[in-house]
């Protein structure tokens, strides 16, 4: 048996919680997987895991034991990047995870002018609107939208998100400029929604809360189609600002009932802590947040 290999196994089980999911993050058949489990218990002569239809569970021996594994782990991978070099110069492979339109509109442009000059680094970017499991991923960096839960991750504010309602100035100059959120009821709306459209928009600031009757006249399912709509003329429409920011600098959106926008939402560059940091992780953030600050910045 690979002992090596099997740590490995064991250590994607715990992190992942089951056979099936480990499995997918290995790129290994269930089989293997929970073969490569069972020999190891066999030669151990102990139970690792406690099984349940749902999530499998360390034992306590299984918690000593995969404490071990995860030293031996990490120090077998500092030697071979100290082999390779990635703690001497920075080189090697980064996986970044970023909302959808965030990263199309931010990241992707600082990212080609980052591998221009960090010609050993490459980069795998995962732009997507469902929250990535950074460990069950491989994924090195997440850029996260809104508030973050309680991790043992490490995480750097680079900016903040508005929420806005907007139209084109055509639309606008025909339909007159809502002042107060009672105005949207008379004003046709682009909503965005998967299934049913939405009839009212909901505004909170603080401890304030209020609900606006609207009245959708179309419904899309993607923000970037309501923009689209919006700038056609179609209505007003609710997005977060970097996603009509270059529409707004272009002169086809305007802002309207900025009085009434919710807290701009937080945005971070998220990581696990390494120690020693990769050279490779650390020209990432030290070139990425600056730019990124100053992009979110000019939104």
């Amino acid at each position: 048996m690979d002992r090596l290999e099997a740590m490995s196994v064991i250590i994607a089980v715990t992190e992942t919680g089951s056979i099936s999911a480990a499995s997918r993050r290995l790129k290994s058949p269930v089989a293997t997987v929970s073969r490569k489990v069972a020999e190891l218990e066999s030669r151990l002569k102990a139970q690792l895991f406690q099984r349940t239809s749902r999530r499998m569970t360390l034992t306590d021996a299984g918690r000593s034991y995969i404490d071990a594994c995860k030293r031996i782990i990490e120090q077998v991978d500092d030697a071979e990047r100290e082999v390779s070099g990635e703690y001497r110069i920075p080189k090697g492979g980064l996986a970044v995870t970023a909302p959808w339109g965030l990263g199309h509109t931010h990241l992707v442009p600082s990212a080609i002018e980052f591998l221009q000059a960090y010609p050993e680094i490459s980069l795998r970017l995962m732009l997507t609107d469902r929250v990535v499991n950074t460990t069950e991923e491989d994924i090195d960096i997440a850029i996260r939208v809104g508030a973050l839960p309680d991790s043992g991750m490490i995480a750097t504010r680079i900016g903040s998100i508005r929420i806005v309602v907007c139209g084109s100035p055509s639309y606008l100059e025909a339909r007159g400029r809502p002042g107060q959120l009672a105005d949207l009821a008379d004003h046709d709306c682009v909503t965005i929604d998967d299934r049913v459209a939405p009839s009212v928009w909901r505004f909170v600031r603080g401890s304030r809360a209020k609900v606006a009757p609207i009245k959708s006249r179309l419904c899309v399912n993607t923000s970037e189609a309501a923009v689209l709509a919006a700038i056609a003329g179609a209505g007003l429409t609710r997005v977060m600002s970097y996603k009509m920011d270059a529409a707004k600098q272009a002169g086809t959106l305007a802002i309207v009932l900025d009085d009434f926008e919710p807290e701009p939402l937080p945005v971070h560059i998220v990581y696990s802590p390494r120690k020693p940091v990769p050279m490779k992780l650390r020209a990432f953030l030290n070139w990425m947040t600056p730019r990124l600050k100053t992009r979110l910045a000019l939104d």
